[in-house]
C-alpha cells in the first residue's frame, strides 16, 4: 500500500516526548501535564488550558543510572523513564500525575520527586491511590482521590479551571479524537484491511503523546485518506491480536507483522482498547463521577483482582478476537511486571484451553526491537496459524 501522507511526520513526533506539537502548545500558553497510566483519567489532564502527554522514553540507550537508584529487578519502562528524567528529558512538564498502579512505577514517581528532575517553580508530582475493585465505595474513593490529589492541586498550583463546564469541554474534545480512532480501528475488521497494525499503532500513540487540539487536523486528514485507500492484493498469512502490558513502541508491532501477520486489535496499556472509547456523559449528574465510573469500568488492567474484572479481561480478549476475525492472540508482558506476569502465565493457558484460541505467550525487555529470539517466535507462531488455516480449509471450514 502507498504510505500514508502523514506517517513519517507521526513517526517523528514519537521520537521525543517534547515533540514539535508539545513545543507549539507551550508557545500557545498551554500547561503540559505528564502521566503514565490509564488509571489517571486522561480527560482531567486536558481541562482549561492544560494538555496531557503520556510519558514514553523513545530511543532509550543505557539505563545504568536509573538502575543504580532502582535496581535491575524493576521493569525497564520505569527505569527508562527515570533515566530520561535524570537527563532532563521531562523538564518541559508543568505537572506529573501518578497512581499507585504498581510498586515499580511508584519508585519512578518517588525518585522523580526526590532527585528534582524538574526544576520549574510551580511544578508538582502528585500521587493517587487506586482501588482494586469496582464497587460503589471504590468509585467514591477514586473520585475523592481525583478531587483532592489532582484537580485541587492543579487549581492551587497552576490556577487551572476545574469546574464541571471545563471538564465537560475536555471530554468533548477527547471524544472527537476517540471517534476518529474508533472509525479507523473498525477498518481492521475487513478481510483485507486498508491499514496495517503498525500504522494504527503509530496513529493511536500520537493521540496519547501530542496535544489533541493540534493532532486532530492530521487525524481527520488521515481518516479521509484511508477511506480512499486501496489495500494490497496479497492477504496477510495470519491475523493476530495483542493483549498485554505497556507497549509504547510501534516497532514491536512492526516486528510481528514482519513475520507475515497483520495485527488487527490491540488490548494493551497504550492501545485503543481501553483508552479510545467515547465517554458518554449525562446532564443529570456532575461529569466527574461519570468519568470515574467510565475509566474504572473499562479498565482492563491486571491490577484489578476482583472476580468480575478477572473474567472481564478474558471475555474482552475473546470478544475482540472474534470481532476482528483473529486467528490467534499474542499475550505480552514487560519483563519484571508483576501484575501482567501473573496474568500472562495463567490466562494464556485459559484462553487456549477454555476459549480455544491459539496463543503465543512472551515476556520482553522495554527495548525489544532488536530481539532475534522474539522475531523467531513470531515467525514460528505465524507459521503455525497458517498451517491451522490450511488444515481447516481442507476440512471445509469445520
Amino acid at each position: 500500500m502507498k504510505d500514508l501522507k502523514h506517517l513519517i511526520y507521526f513517526e517523528g513526533l514519537l521520537d521525543n516526548a517534547d515533540n514539535e506539537l508539545v513545543e507549539q502548545a507551550k508557545k500557545d500558553g498551554k500547561l503540559i501535564m505528564g502521566y503514565t497510566c490509564y488509571h489517571i483519567p486522561e480527560v482531567l489532564l486536558n481541562v482549561d488550558n492544560c494538555v496531557s502527554v503520556r510519558l514514553r522514553a523513545p530511543r532509550t540507550g543505557s539505563i545504568d543510572i536509573s538502575t543504580y537508584y532502582m535496581s535491575n529487578y524493576v521493569c525497564e519502562y520505569a527505569r527508562a523513564l527515570l533515566e530520561r528524567a535524570i537527563e532532563g528529558g521531562f523538564q518541559f512538564l508543568d505537572g506529573l500525575a501518578g497512581v499507585d498502579a504498581c510498586s515499580m512505577m511508584n519508585r519512578f514517581y518517588e525518585h522523580f520527586s526526590i532527585l528534582k528532575c524538574n526544576t520549574k517553580e510551580n511544578f508538582f508530582v502528585t500521587h493517587l491511590d487506586v482501588p482494586y475493585k469496582t464497587e460503589e465505595f471504590s468509585f467514591n474513593h477514586m473520585q475523592r482521590q481525583l478531587e483532592v490529589r489532582l484537580l485541587d492541586v492543579m487549581h492551587d498550583k497552576l490556577g487551572v479551571d476545574i469546574s464541571d463546564a471545563a471538564i465537560r469541554k475536555a471530554v468533548a474534545e477527547h471524544n472527537e479524537v476517540c471517534k476518529i480512532i474508533q472509525e479507523i480501528s473498525e477498518m481492521r475488521k475487513a478481510d483485507n484491511p486498508v491499514i496495517t497494525g503498525y500504522e494504527f499503532h503509530v496513529l493511536n500513540l500520537v493521540t496519547y503523546t501530542c496535544p489533541k487540539y493540534l493532532i486532530l487536523p492530521y487525524l481527520k486528514e488521515t481518516l479521509a485518506e484511508l477511506k480512499k485507500r486501496k489495500p494490497d492484493e496479497k492477504l496477510p498469512r495470519a491475523r493476530v491480536g495483542i493483549v498485554g502490558s505497556e507497549i509504547d513502541d510501534p516497532e514491536f508491532t512492526k516486528m510481528v507483522e514482519a513475520a507475515g501477520a497483520r495485527v488487527v486489535f490491540d488490548r494493551h496499556c497504550f492501545g485503543s482498547i481501553p483508552g479510545r472509547e467515547v465517554i458518554e456523559l449525562s446532564d443529570d449528574e456532575d461529569a466527574l463521577p461519570q468519568i470515574v465510573r467510565h475509566y474504572m469500568n473499562t479498565s482492563e488492567c491486571a491490577r484489578y483482582i476482583a472476580d468480575n474484572k478477572v473474567l472481564q479481561r478474558r471475555e474482552t480478549a475473546d470478544r475482540l478476537a472474534k470481532e476482528f476475525k483473529a486467528d490467534g492472540i499474542i499475550y505480552e508482558q514487560m519483563k519484571y511486571c508483576d501484575f501482567w506476569g501473573f496474568e500472562r502465565a495463567l490466562v494464556s493457558h485459559i484462553m487456549a484451553e477454555e476459549y480455544g484460541w491459539p496463543v503465543l505467550s512472551i515476556d520482553r525487555l522495554y527495548n525489544a526491537k532488536g530481539s532475534g529470539q522474539l522475531r523467531t517466535r513470531f515467525q514460528a507462531f505465524v507459521e503455525s496459524l497458517e498451517i491451522k488455516k490450511i488444515h481447516k480449509a481442507k476440512k471445509g471450514g469445520k
